[in-house]
């Protein structure tokens, strides 16, 4: 098996979230956060925690930890071996913000609508 394939969300304007995130962060967390998605690329939905956790209805977070930073990339699968990335953020707080879940199904919801249309 070859794995899965990783994808960021791009909107319909050609921005891409996931990206502008991962710009954002410094270079030792964006290299754990690109060590997560290769663990993410060969086990799929079999990556549990501490790497991976089910948010529900289907969406995902991708979970890293660098020193006392942690952050997290929304994601989930499509079309069998297809894993899309749609957002991620620096986490705070102790539960996961309904605003980072709310904009996920957002683009997630765009993403199928227009896949759909292809």
């Amino acid at each position: 098996m070859t794995g899965y394939n990783v994808y960021f969300y791009r909107k319909e304007d050609g921005s891409c979230p996931v990206i502008d995130f991962l710009d954002s962060l410094d270079s030792k967390m964006r290299v754990k956060v690109f060590e997560g998605i290769a663990l993410l690329k060969m086990n799929g939905p079999k990556l549990r925690e501490p790497y991976s956790k089910a948010m529900g209805d289907g969406l995902f977070e991708l979970r890293t930890k660098q020193g006392s930073n942690i952050t997290r990339v929304l994601y989930f699968f499509f079309d069998g071996q297809q894993i899309v990335m749609t957002n991620g953020f620096v986490k705070k707080t102790q539960k996961t913000p309904q605003s980072e879940i709310s904009t996920a199904k957002k683009f997630r919801s765009d993403y199928l609508s227009r896949k759909g249309n292809e």
